[in-house]
């Protein structure tokens, strides 16, 4: 914004300046104006879900202070009216406020405070009628941990489910594939690769548990407990009716509930900490996976070439032809943010003191950040690159019919240092095993049981 002049280090605009700069465009007040001013940090606002989910719970608060005699009906209905907008998404640009703020998101909660009086018309106060019976301190983290809840069940849930689906059809039409296993990237016994691909899905499956498992967590919020947990300023019935009225708007799956102990809630996010935990297991789970098939996908002509991904675009200004693994790679990317995100959170998780925890603001960033990021990326993932992998059917048999690892199967029949003795000399004249086992007077019957590929690759 524009001033006749810089202010000088620590001055304040006065009330009536921020009221002449307020033009009609603009709908927050002075404490908005203030805190604009007051942290010019990274251009990025908090995230609007959190904000949606702000007026979601005022709007529900002046309805509930309707039931219990504190507010006149008609100035609530115009609470809600105005909050209703905001929930709807019609004011997303008056919400400017860096995401580096007072930590416990104060200046968000009063940038949505004022906007709805003002969309009042003025008849409502920010402080004494829309916040009537809240704090920063209980409203903003019970908003981002909502915000968490409905992109968790509307977004994550369904994606990873649906990559995993692909993966367990894939691994269905792989089922008939033999390739070589590898440990310590070296040539190991034959596997299937359908098997490799349904314990991908199997590896993911248990990244969606962790993700359910934390979501009740998630689900207790402090709304009621006000400045220091204890609910001063609120009445007794107030979370627990507000949360009630939330839940029976249908926008959630999760049972919603105040928890045992506000104080404990307000001075700590754990519950916060332990989803973004169960995310980063599951950029971990993704990291592994999408390695994996760029290093089966690698080569074509000089690497290992067992898969073959969707060809989408070119993969280099200078090498004409070549082609990348650029979804893997995309999805690397996410999974090393959220790894970073969570860090964030443990920090941020670290830093309750006392009553209260001051980097609530950076915490609702990150962990929504991560849950759009998976989301997106295995979505990408899903469509583009597992569902169009192909499998080089005759490569994978000959690579698992030269690796000299099948000769383990012989361990049974004639012992490890007798084996290791044939593996040597094939590896030495670069001959087969089964010609050099039977060279070592192995039977032809026991080359032929103990040798079969597939009976090696299914195991037992």
């Amino acid at each position: 914004m524009a001033h006749d002049r810089p202010m000088a280090p620590g001055e304040h605009r006065s009330d009536e300046q921020h009221r002449d700069e307020h033009t009609a465009d603009r709908l927050w007040g002075t404490e908005t104006q203030r805190a604009i001013e007051n942290f010019p940090i990274s251009g990025r606002p908090m995230p609007v879900s959190v904000v949606r989910w702000l007026a979601i719970i005022k709007r529900e608060a002046a309805r509930v202070n309707v039931e219990l005699g504190l507010l006149d009906d008609g100035l609530a209905g115009d609470i809600v009216a105005a909050a209703d907008a905001i929930a709807n998404g019609e004011h997303d640009d008056q919400f400017p406020i860096d995401v580096y703020q007072t930590g416990s998101g104060t200046s968000t909660n009063m940038n949505v405070n004022e906007v709805i009086a003002t969309l009042t018309g003025g008849v409502a106060h920010p402080n004494d009628h829309v916040n009537l019976g809240q704090s920063s301190n209980d409203t903003v983290p019970t908003a981002a941990q909502l915000a968490a809840l409905e992109l968790i069940e509307q977004r994550f849930v369904p994606t990873i489910g649906g990559l995993i689906d692909e993966l367990r059809a894939r691994a269905a039409d792989f089922d008939d594939v033999v390739k070589p296993g590898r440990t310590h990237l070296m040539d190991a016994v034959p596997v299937v690769l359908g098997h490799e691909f349904g314990a991908y899905a199997a590896q993911l499956e248990e990244c969606l548990e962790r993700v359910v498992t934390a979501q009740p967590a998630l689900g207790r919020v402090p709304l009621g407990g006000t400045a220091v947990g204890n609910g001063i300023g609120s009445h007794r019935e107030f979370g627990d009716l507000v949360l009630r009225r939330v839940s029976d708007a249908g926008l959630l799956v999760t049972p919603l509930a105040t928890p045992g102990d506000r104080i404990a809630r307000q001075g700590s996010h754990d519950a916060m900490v332990a989803m973004s935990g169960a995310l980063e297991v599951t950029a971990v789970a993704l990291t592994k996976i999408c390695n994996d098939l760029r290093w089966m996908a690698s080569g074509p002509d000089t690497g290992l070439a067992e898969i073959r991904l969707p060809a989408l675009q070119k993969g280099s200004s200078i090498m004409p032809g070549k082609v990348n693994p650029v979804i893997p790679e995309a999805v690397l990317q996410v999974a090393a943010r959220v790894v970073g995100n969570h860090a964030t959170m443990t920090v941020a998780g670290m830093s309750g003191t006392l009553e209260l925890n001051v980097m609530i603001p950076v915490m609702a960033a990150s962990l929504l950040e991560s849950i759009e990021l998976l989301s997106n990326g295995m979505g990408v993932l899903t469509d583009k690159c597992v569902a169009g992998i192909e499998a080089d059917r005759d490569r994978c048999r000959a690579l698992a019919e030269r690796s000299l690892a099948i000769a383990t199967a012989l361990n049974a029949d004639l012992g490890y240092e007798r084996v290791e003795q044939i593996v040597k000399e094939a590896d030495r004249t670069d001959r087969p095993v089964r010609e050099v086992a039977r060279e070592h007077g192995v039977e032809e019957f026991v080359l032929d049981r103990a040798l079969d590929l597939d009976r090696i690759a299914r195991g037992g």
